[in-house]
């Protein structure tokens, strides 16, 4: 207004319009507030765990007093966090220097994982230059019961020593839960295992606070030796929610329990010879423990004998026994000892079982003849009636059963069949009328067979003297000393001087027969010889003359003898040798070629000459000196009878003879001193010459 000096002044007015540009000088206000049923109070917003994803949080006011392009605020979430803003309205209406924003979330939430959320809300306007506010607000995240109880483990193993004290801990089990508060709170319990669905009957508790496990009663593992059953967490929230684990009580070995064998006393067979370091049998011991608990070390205790542990070992492993030795059960019959088992345990238990060994016999033995000696003799009177006791064989066997059970039968010198021994006791009886033939002294050879596979065979000799009494022992013990030098196959047995009076006479009659075939051949030649000679005298035209077959062939001087082709002599002429045979006979007795009669001989046949000793005459130097005929040749000796060889058995006075059970062979070519010389009855006068027939 404008106004002079004047009177009355003059005024005048003018209306002025200021325009105030606006300047950039204010920042951006951001105001949270609380939104919905989210609580909010001094800057703290709590938002449970399990809101879903778009869940307003806050409301938040943005506003900037500038005008234009001062007041318009652009409102952002800074920093990586679950949480966004969006725009309360679409703004159409609104002034741009205040707007509404709505905090939601992004993401869902999880106490378990982040439980507080520091967000922090950046406004800038767009003046020039810009400015920029910010505000924050904390987010916690309230817990909700999601999570169960978890164990560390699904299957819980545990081992726990037999022979407890009731009440002891075996294990302690232990759950987690994520959650908090009452969500988190967890209570214990025992439940048997779904695999196994057994019922515990109050052996095992749980204390359901600290996850404890008890026993309550003793465990023996060699009765059970593994527990299982189920422990079940529990929390308190709302809804309860659970975990579980399996639990395994593996009991524990206590070396409680010695080395049990399955016998307390082991027995054995075993057969006696049985080689060494072989095994004789096998024990068999447990022991209910487990591992080193369980490892035995067996040894042999010493016994009834002293040397039991010397002579047997036994195998750790197999319980093999084995001997260090061959057995002879003639020596020892049984063997008694100790087996000891021990434990490797701490401290060891031990155990012992007894072992009884029996040897069982084989037939390793031969019969031994105790009675009589071979070289004593019993005298016979010729008047003793039949079936009188001559001598009792005894014999023994050292071995057993039927190894020891002896049979007796005579197998040599018996050709009269005057004795018979029976065959269980060795009774020796006369079961043959003695003649005067019988005489003198008789050689029997008995043999005493035991009943083992294979049998065993013992040979003795008893000498019987049948005579009216003893005039001379010194001559018939002289005649058992030569008997013992006698083969077995050469019976002696009677008189000698009765044969050999048989044989001179059959010597005698051969003789005869002998130069009465050379008369008679004689007389054919000299008959031939005369009937040729008056042929010649006769000749008849056209007939041939025939030529003596006896007649010595005429040869001209001045040649010489031819020879064939193959350079030998022409055949000798026929009848070169007269001999006899003496063919074999049955038992062992022969045929004499002159009288027929049976002469007690070995069983093989010989030949003989005609000339019966040095002082029968040479009628073959006879004739061939005083007759023209062929010479008659006369050998000596003869062709053997069979291929046979027979070894001179010389009998020493003991009881030695010891077969393989098998037969005697009685066959003989050697003529003894016995039978070839007689003085008296028994003359060392050379009656006949002995041949050696050799294979």
């Amino acid at each position: 207004m404008a106004r002079d000096r004047g009177q009355p002044p003059k005024t005048d007015k003018a209306t002025v319009v200021l325009n105030i540009r606006d300047e950039n000088d204010n920042v951006p206000t951001i105001d949270i507030r609380k939104i919905g049923r989210i609580p909010l109070r001094d800057g703290v917003a709590s938002v449970a765990e399990d809101v879903l994803v778009d869940t307003p949080v806050a409301l938040v006011q943005v506003s900037d007093r500038d005008q234009g392009e001062n007041g318009v605020v652009t409102c952002t979430v800074v920093g990586d966090v679950p949480f966004q803003l969006k725009p309360a309205s679409e703004g159409e209406g609104e002034p741009q220097n205040k707007r509404k924003y709505f905090l939601h979330t992004s993401a869902p939430l999880d106490y378990e994982a982040v439980r507080d959320y520091h967000v922090v809300i950046v406004a800038v306007d767009s003046g020039s230059p810009s400015l920029s506010s910010n505000n924050s607000l904390l987010v916690r995240v309230g817990d909700t019961n999601d999570n169960p109880p978890v164990f560390g483990q699904a299957v819980l193993e545990v081992s726990f020593p037999e022979n407890n004290v009731p009440g002891e801990r075996v294990a302690t089990v232990v759950a987690t839960d994520a959650d908090s508060g009452k969500n988190a709170e967890i209570a214990y319990s025992l439940e048997p295992s779904p695999l196994s669905a057994e019922a515990l009957g109050g052996l095992f508790s749980i204390d359901p606070d600290s996850g404890d496990v008890l026993v309550q009663a003793v465990l023996d593992r060699e009765q059970r030796d593994t527990y299982e059953f189920q422990v079940t967490a529990r929390d308190k929230g709302v809804p309860v929610l659970q975990g579980s684990t399996t639990v395994v009580v593996r009991v524990a070995d206590r070396n409680d329990n010695e080395p049990r064998f399955m016998q307390d006393v082991f027995t054995f067979y075993v057969k006696e010879n049985l080689q060494p370091n072989s095994p004789v049998g096998m024990v068999t011991v447990m022991d209910a423990d487990k591992g080193r608990n369980a490892e035995l070390s067996l040894s042999i205790q010493a016994g009834e004998q002293d040397g039991a542990a010397g002579i047997f070992s036994i195998e750790n492993d197999t319980g093999t026994i084995y001997s260090t030795m061959s057995f002879d059960r003639e020596q020892q019959t049984s063997y008694t000892f100790r087996v000891k088992a021990v434990d490797g345990g701490e401290p060891p238990h031990s155990s012992t079982a007894t072992v009884s060994l029996f040897v069982m016999d084989e037939n390793d033995n031969a019969p031994t003849v105790t009675f009589p000696s071979n070289s004593s003799y019993t005298v016979l009177p010729p008047s003793s009636n039949l079936r009188t006791v001559v001598a009792t064989v005894v014999a023994t066997d050292t071995d057993a059963g039927l190894n020891a059970d002896l049979n007796y039968s005579i197998v040599g010198g018996n050709p009269f069949r005057l004795f018979e021994i029976d065959p269980a006791s060795g009774v020796v009886s006369l079961v043959g009328k003695l003649e005067p033939k019988h005489y003198g002294l008789h050689r029997l050879v008995v043999q005493v067979n035991d009943s083992g596979q294979p049998p065993q065979a013992t040979t003795a000799l008893l000498h019987v003297f049948v005579n009216e009494s003893l005039s001379n022992a010194t001559v018939v013990e002289s005649q058992v000393a030569r008997s013992l030098h006698t083969p077995l196959a050469q019976d002696i047995a009677g008189d000698p001087s009765y044969e050999l009076s048989k044989q001179r006479l059959s010597i005698v009659i051969g003789v005869v027969a002998g130069i009465m075939t050379v008369i008679l051949l004689i007389l054919v030649v000299v008959m031939a010889r005369y009937c040729r000679s008056k042929g010649k005298h006769g000749y008849e035209a056209g007939k041939k003359d025939h030529e003596d077959f006896f007649t010595p062939q005429q040869h001209d001087k001045a040649k010489k003898p031819k020879k064939d082709k193959k350079g030998k002599k022409g055949k000798q002429p026929l009848y070169s040798s007269i001999v006899t045979v003496e063919a074999s006979k049955p038992n062992g007795q022969r045929y004499d070629s002159v009288n027929e009669k049976l002469s007690d001989s070995p069983s093989m046949g010989r030949y003989r000459s005609v000339n019966g000793g040095p002082g029968s005459p040479d009628l073959a130097r006879h004739y061939k000196s005083s007759s023209p005929l062929p010479t008659v040749q006369l050998h000596p000796q003869s062709p053997t009878a069979g291929k046979k060889h027979q070894a001179v058995q010389e009998l020493p006075p003991a009881n030695t003879f010891v077969g393989a059970g098998d037969n005697i062979s009685i066959g003989s070519d050697h003529c003894s001193e016995y039978s070839c010389q007689a003085s008296g009855k028994y003359s060392k006068q050379n009656l006949f010459s002995c041949s050696h027939f050799v294979e």
